[in-house]
């Protein structure tokens, strides 16, 4: 599938190695289980699915020790799954599957400079998925309040387990300074100490946890602090934040203000009355 987005079934034989009829039996068996897709027009030829690749990297993040069993589904987006899991010896983890192709490929370009014109979906969701572990790794050894990054197979993320909800949700805060406050601490450590903006924070990918701490998630779409537009993307994430904490919760600061905190101008972030 790297060299074009139906494979023919001569050249699966010729790479398996297999005889013909065993071929044929297995993606028929493949085809039934709705694991791969057929074309007969103009040749007879395969691709596989997001089904397909989800048992791949399953069946190797299992092997490699990682997880036991599913649980419920934490969360669904326009470019991933997340599911609880189980490890072995009970501990839960978080399981998300990079689903790059529910928006539209413009979309997709536009947030994520990596993609290749030409790339099917699934390796833009393994790039996506290799993009995110390495920045969530690096953030999170510099502090930054994101899951334990554990490991990664094609386009599946393995995390730290991720409780609370979404910003968005919570209608009232017990001390709403005070999470406002852990934010922006966490958006300057992200960027003084890792080098990194997230690039697309909002109300949708800061989890409150049930202890009033905060997890940042979807890193996938993060840029160095010396990209071209990484000042532009920092500026809006502060600025969302702002905004919503300011509608929501009336906690209110001066966007300029909050810029020079989080970028290291000035040390302390003054909240106004």
């Amino acid at each position: 599938m790297s060299e074009r987005e139906f494979v023919p079934k001569e050249q699966i034989v010729r790479f398996a190695g297999l005889p013909s009829d065993r071929i044929t039996f297995t993606l028929d068996k493949l085809g039934k289980l709705n694991l791969i897709y057929q074309i007969r027009n103009p040749y007879l030829g395969y691709t596989l699915n997001y089904a397909g690749y989800d048992c791949l990297a399953i069946n190797a993040i299992v092997k490699a020790g990682l997880i036991e069993a599913f649980g419920h589904k934490l969360g669904v987006g326009k470019e991933a799954d997340v599911y609880d899991a189980l490890a072995p010896g009970g501990n839960r983890v978080a399981v998300k599957f990079h689903r790059l192709g529910r928006t539209s490929f413009r979309q997709t370009r536009r947030k994520r400079g990596y993609v290749s014109e030409h790339a099917g979906w699934l390796f833009q969701s393994r790039l996506a998925a290799e993009k995110e572990y390495e920045i969530m790794r690096l953030v999170h050894k510099n502090g930054v309040a994101v899951p334990e990054p554990l490991d990664q197979n094609r386009h599946v993320v393995v995390m730290g387990i991720i409780e609370g909800g979404e910003l968005r949700r919570w209608k009232e805060l017990t001390k709403p300074k005070g999470v406002f406050r852990k934010i922006m601490s966490n958006i300057r450590r992200t960027y003084i100490k890792a080098g990194i903006v997230h690039g697309d924070l909002s109300e949708y990918n800061i989890i409150i946890k049930p202890d009033m701490d905060v997890l940042i998630i979807d890193w996938p779409q993060a840029v160095r602090t010396n990209h071209p537009n990484a000042q532009e993307f920092l500026a809006r994430d502060v600025n969302k934040i702002v905004k919503f904490f300011a509608q929501r919760f009336s906690v209110r600061v001066e966007p300029e203000r909050a810029m020079e905190y989080v970028a290291g101008k000035t040390s302390r972030l003054e909240l106004s009355a």
